[in-house]
């Protein structure tokens, strides 16, 4: 009878190892390309595996060069489907083409682990592609089984602009109409086939000077939701139990949540004074330590939120402020733009661990913050490519939201000048106002954008 005692020396490997061997770190890491002076592929696979901690990328497309770059490395890649090709992956024949020219090519050579039909359509495309979007899911994840392919996921990243309201997370709801025409048979789909809701969730587009330390990860005093009884230390956590809720209400609470983009510039326009290197790091380092210490939310405790840093490089030739050019890690040299610890054997600079979840009020010895200038305002205004078609359906959603329009009805200090333009603006930054001031909260398909002009005229007072 063979002795089925642990022998002394695994014993002694069980409790000492952990001394000798830390805790390998890990982390996503997007990697865009908008860029004429970024390293090529081949270089920059070879970088990630040899010298960086980033286990798994997202592009943004499907390129062939970066999927045979990453061919052995065991790097795990999410590629995009482009949003125009949506209505075309309806026919199960085109999809099947697709995959015979696009992935499999690269597969398994390449671990490709998820395949997302388009980004962030909701934000950027109108109804008649939303409504195809999950059915082109669908037969995509169909076409893959056909084609021998069953173990690579499909799903669809989404801007937190699907949300309603987030705040407080237990009080957050998808937007009408969006919540069960859409969100539900996509949550349906992926509870199905087991695959991941991906959201990005942007503490940066919510930036007030007032809760900086609690946006990048540094000590606070916390937020209370008095209706979860939660106490909150980071912006990160909020905005996805916010996104977890929602889900709840649709009663899909059991899917699986991905961060597929989040992040911090180091560097900005006069007007951005956010966008710092050590605000960057701070995110970034705070992101890092949170997702490789393993805990998970207050609302999702034990759950280990899959998570992917915008971005990999700066990339000069993107479109927007400074701020949009400058999210990257690395610089096109492979030249660390800060360091939190990405790159293997690294320390990173010391910085404050992250709170501790707290049960009581007060700044238990948080020391007192410096003092800043005061807040700048922010208004969201129409872009001035939108359409009066465009604008109308603004106000008509906004006011059917409990939003108060009186105010641009007849009568009113704001009615004139009587044009669909002025009563959107209006109308638009209310609705901004009340909802919390997040970048999402002024998207309005794509036909608002936040300003720092007072637009305010005579008796008419818009909120800041």
């Amino acid at each position: 009878m063979p002795d089925k005692r642990p022998s002394m020396l695994l014993v002694l490997i069980f409790f000492v190892a952990p001394l000798f061997f830390p805790a390998v770190n890990s982390i996503g890491v997007n990697y865009g390309t908008l860029g004429n002076n970024l390293p090529p592929p081949a270089q920059v696979a070879q970088f990630l595996k040899d010298k960086t901690v980033i286990d798994r990328i997202k592009i943004f497309d499907i390129n062939p060069d970066i999927l045979r770059a990453f061919a052995n490395t065991g790097i795990s890649v999410t590629v995009t489907v482009p949003n125009g090709e949506i209505p075309n992956l309806l026919d199960i024949s085109y999809a099947r083409r697709y995959i015979d020219a696009n992935i499999k090519p690269f597969y398994p050579q390449t671990k490709i682990d998820v395949i997302l039909v388009g980004n962030e359509v909701l934000h950027w495309d109108g109804p008649d592609i939303q409504m195809k979007l999950v059915p082109a899911m669908k037969t995509f994840y169909q076409a893959l089984g056909q084609s021998g392919l069953k173990d690579i996921k499909v799903s669809s990243p989404h801007s937190l602009g699907i949300l309603l309201r987030s705040n407080p997370p237990s009080a957050a709801r998808f937007r009408p109409g969006w919540d069960v025409g859409i969100l539900a048979p996509m949550l349906q789909f992926l509870r199905e086939t087991k695959g991941p809701f991906m959201v990005n969730p942007y503490p940066y587009f919510g930036y007030n000077p007032k809760q900086e330390n609690f946006l990048l990860f540094r000590k606070n005093k916390g937020v209370y939701d008095r209706f979860s009884k939660k106490w909150y230390t980071n912006s990160f956590d909020m905005l996805l139990d916010a996104v977890y809720m929602s889900m709840v209400r649709l009663k899909y609470p059991d899917v699986e949540i991905v961060a597929a983009e989040t992040g911090w510039p180091s560097q900005g326009e006069s007007f951005e004074p956010q966008c710092t290197v050590e605000n960057a790091a701070s995110y970034n380092g705070g992101l890092l330590r949170k997702y490789n210490s393993g805990t998970g939310t207050p609302l999702m405790p034990h759950r280990k939120i899959e998570t992917y840093i915008f971005g990999l490089f700066n990339e000069n030739t993107k479109p927007g402020s400074t701020a949009e050019r400058n999210f990257g890690l690395f610089r096109p040299d492979f030249t660390p733009v800060y360091n939190i610890g990405v790159l293997k054997g690294e320390q990173a600079q010391p910085t404050p661990a992250l709170p501790a979840p707290r049960n009581g009020s007060g700044n238990n010895g948080q020391p007192t913050s410096p003092v800043r200038p005061a807040e700048s305002k922010k208004f969201c205004m129409p872009k001035a490519e939108a359409t009066d078609a465009q604008l109308q359906s603004n106000i008509n959603y906004v006011c059917s939201q409990g939003v108060d329009c009186t105010p641009i009805q007849a009568g009113g200090p704001c009615f004139n000048p009587n044009t669909i333009r002025s009563h959107a603006a209006f109308a638009m930054n209310s609705y901004y106002q009340r909802e919390g001031r997040n970048q999402f909260n002024c998207d309005f398909a794509g036909t608002g954008v936040v300003a720092s002009a007072d637009p305010s005229y005579g008796t008419c007072k818009f909120q800041s």
